[in-house]
């Protein structure tokens, strides 16, 4: 079924003969011939779209498309009339009607505006679903966002493993999350109320980072005008993150060992230490058995970091949880720049699945904080992407790895295949070659009818023209 359609028009014979065409290709159709029993109906029978006609007896289709968008916002409705004019069709729109369509109703222009209704209807529940999904994630989990099995088992141990003291390592790609994880440690523990404090090691010199870490006493160098206190006292009682621990200087790894050793801290420059209560969790993107292996990394300072490991997966890893980041970033960033931008349409949302994201979260994050600012309408749409991301879409669907109905075996001996798309969109490709561009001949061998042909041939970025050309 492709929607429940309700057509409102006085001329009954008009709505029989609409019905029965809309049914035969696959819609839920029913029809009321005035504007109140339409808006009484609306509220007992499904419906996913409303085709009315302007020109009607009692309420006119204007208000009756103002009173129905008042009332049930979340109903697209097309509006058609034989009086089609600008001011005819600015009134419409203004009235709040999803498209304006004029007689005598072309049945392959109606269903292509009734699908695009349709889908936008849908696409506005699923914003709708994302949304209390992600609110539901934001209260457990805080920033972290997911319900692909690999996140499913990573919120799982952190459960697990944020009721321990132990120190934890957290390793995986450069912005895949590793301080919301850290963050969700901490906030889960018996520390939550104390201070979580995080300093990235690869940020500093080795002088500074030793002060930041450690402290410093009055004169201890140059600059050390006064005592400072370092962020193992500053976090006392609570939790330090130790960001990119791979790249801490060699010098620095045995007072570092020291302390988690000793559980005290002694100020540069000073001659007492300090006692400190800290619990200790280090993230890195490094591979730190490697580095143990090299001499750059010691191996006691290892095993003390590494008592437990999360390993966070790459985004390309988390399939849709791609969409559920995406609608969180838009939700955050749309408020934040009061923007009208509600989620992704169908082809923006493709793009961002065939991306490979080499930059992972942070990477997205920043995508869609742009496309909220670029945004033109009310749904991010490709064009709003950075151009390398719509051309993972196109090549994903067209080219991608070369695939074509004829190269199955091969992708299935690398070890990959292609998706459904992708078969689709070739073999689409393949049967306009053998009709010659015929596309009623080419709906007949697929088994759809035209229009169904041309939303693929639209959806896909087939170029007609192209096909034809690769014939001869």
């Amino acid at each position: 079924m492709n929607g429940d359609v309700m057509i409102v028009d006085d001329d009954i014979s008009m709505c029989e003969v609409l019905v029965e065409r809309l049914v035969k290709r696959g819609y839920g159709a029913q029809f009321e011939t005035s504007g109140e029993d339409a808006l009484c109906a609306v509220e007992e029978k499904s419906v996913d779209v409303v085709v009315t006609d302007l020109n009607m007896p009692g309420i006119s289709g204007i208000e009756f498309c103002e009173r129905l968008v008042d009332h049930r916002p979340d109903l697209p409705v097309i509006v058609f009339t034989a009086f089609g004019s600008l001011e005819t069709a600015v009134a419409a729109i203004r009235a709040g009607a999803y498209d304006f369509l004029t007689k005598p109703l072309d049945i392959d222009e109606l269903t292509i505006a009734i699908d695009r209704a349709v889908e936008r209807r849908q696409l506005g529940e699923e914003v709708k679903r994302l949304r209390r999904q992600v609110d539901r994630e934001r209260r457990a989990r805080g920033e972290m966002i997911g319900e692909s099995a690999v996140m499913r088992d990573l919120f799982a141990m952190v459960d697990r493993v944020a009721v321990t003291p132990s120190s934890v390592l957290i390793t995986g790609e450069s912005g895949t999350g590793k301080e919301l994880v850290a963050r969700a440690l901490h906030n889960r523990s018996d520390r939550c109320d104390e201070p979580f404090v995080a300093i990235n090691c690869a940020a500093l010199p080795d002088n500074l980072l030793e002060s930041e870490l450690f402290g410093h006493v009055k004169g201890a160098f140059t600059d050390a005008r006064e005592d400072k206190e370092g962020l193992f006292v500053q976090a006392d009682g609570g939790t330090l993150l130790l960001d990119e621990v791979g790249d801490l200087p060699m010098s620095l790894q045995p007072k570092l060992l020291r302390v988690l050793e000793e559980r005290t801290v002694r100020p540069v420059g000073g001659k007492g230490s300090v006692k400190v209560d800290v619990r200790i969790l280090a993230a890195t993107h490094r591979d730190l058995e490697k580095r143990v292996q090299e001499g750059s990394f010691r191996e006691d300072l290892y095993f003390r970091l590494n008592v437990i490991e999360l390993g966070l997966p790459a985004l390309r890893e988390r399939g849709k949880d791609i969409l559920r980041l995406a609608q969180h970033f838009i939700d955050k960033f749309a408020d934040r720049s009061q923007r009208d931008v509600i989620g992704l349409n169908p082809e923006a949302a493709r793009a961002l699945m065939q991306y490979g994201w080499p930059g992972n979260v942070r990477e997205l994050r920043n995508y869609i904080e742009r496309a909220v600012v670029l945004a033109l309408r009310e749904h991010i749409t490709p064009e709003d992407l950075p151009a390398k991301v719509r051309g993972a879409a196109r090549g994903s669907v067209r080219q991608g790895t070369a695939v074509d109905i004829l190269s199955l075996q091969a992708r299935l001996a690398e070890g990959t295949m292609p998706s459904m798309e992708e078969l689709e969109a070739h073999y689409i490709e393949f049967v306009l070659k053998q009709t010659k561009g015929n596309k009623s001949q080419a709906a007949q061998i697929l088994g759809m009818d035209r229009t169904t042909l041309y939303r693929k041939i639209e959806r896909y970025d087939i170029d007609a023209q192209a096909v034809l050309e690769g014939v001869g």
